[in-house]
């Protein structure tokens, strides 16, 4: 049964690395409350922002953050809404809310 819960319910992970698999059962969990923070983030600010500026305004780790905005994206609850320079001075997709 718990074989099921990796290979369907569980968060993106390496399948062929043990720690990769305990990890995404350990944050499975909390898949919904951290979609929930990125995408209240994302929607007090009206002009959009970056990955880099979702990871640095929640305090994440940007390898958490991301997976949270692809999934939201995914969903179909935010969208591409332009281009931002970057901290390193490269060109960024701004994510906003889908009116």
């Amino acid at each position: 049964m718990a074989q099921t819960r990796f290979e369907f319910d569980a968060a993106p992970h390496q399948r062929h690395s043990e720690t990769s698999k305990a990890a995404a059962v350990e944050v499975t969990p909390r898949l919904g409350i951290l979609q929930i923070a990125v995408l209240k983030f994302i929607a007090s600010h009206p002009d959009g922002l970056t990955d880099e500026q979702i990871a640095e305004g929640l305090g994440m780790n940007p390898s958490t953050a991301r997976p949270r905005r692809i999934e939201l994206q995914a969903q179909g609850k935010i969208v591409e809404s332009g281009k931002r320079e970057t901290r390193s001075g490269r060109m960024a997709v701004v994510w906003k809310i889908r009116q």
